[in-house]
């Protein structure tokens, strides 16, 4: 059992043969038929969540944890997370931000309300304000922060003060997306729990 959680990847591995099980298991594949639409669909949320999941839990982990823990830090050691983890949870943090945006369109388009949801048409609505929502959150990731972190934590190397610069814009367009994120998960949810009645 070790061996498992030693490696990211068997870990997770490990997590999609108990997800297949409980399925099995469950009763999800008795019937014995190729997937129909409506799994098909469940599946696509599920991706969509499980994107969504790691996106907004690393801007959360940068904004409630990363920035405020910086100062603290002494600075022979900050090399550790300028250099080492900020860039790995930069990486993820922007591919998940892409995966949420793909794997939501798709769902929109597999359902039938994308046209409406972008429009902000009645009944798809509070699902369009949070499509758009993330859509402006997911610009900010791949075309303000991540060139802006590139350059404070000096994989493009610039000069100091351009670099100062850059590290409080990349600051400041996250705090945007984080207080995004709470109106753009409220909507989404609603509209799944409350076909989209936004009280």
């Amino acid at each position: 059992m070790g061996a498992i959680f030693q490696s990211l990847g068997r870990t997770v591995t490990a997590g999609v043969v108990l997800l297949i099980v409980l399925i099995v298991i469950a009763g999800g594949f008795a019937r014995g038929v190729a997937p129909d639409q409506a799994w098909l669909a469940f599946f696509m949320r599920w991706l969509h969540v499980i994107s969504g999941v790691m996106w907004i839990g690393l801007l959360w982990y940068f904004n409630f944890v990363q920035i405020p823990s910086m100062p603290k830090i002494p600075d022979e050691q900050k090399p550790a997370v300028s250099k080492v983890i900020a860039p790995a949870a930069l990486f993820w943090f922007r591919w998940a931000a892409l995966a949420t945006v793909v794997t939501g369109l798709l769902l929109a388009m597999m359902m039938g309300y994308i046209g409406r949801a972008l429009m902000l048409q009645e009944g798809a609505r509070a699902i369009g304000i949070g499509m758009w929502l993330g859509l402006i959150m997911a610009f900010n990731v791949w075309f303000i922060i991540w060139p802006n972190q590139k350059k404070a934590l000096g994989i493009v190397q610039v000069t100091p003060e351009e670099k100062t610069k850059a590290a409080r814009l990349a600051m400041l367009t996250s705090r945007l997306n984080t207080m995004l994120s709470i109106p753009m998960l409220y909507m989404m949810v609603i509209q799944q729990n409350r076909g989209g009645a936004v009280f």
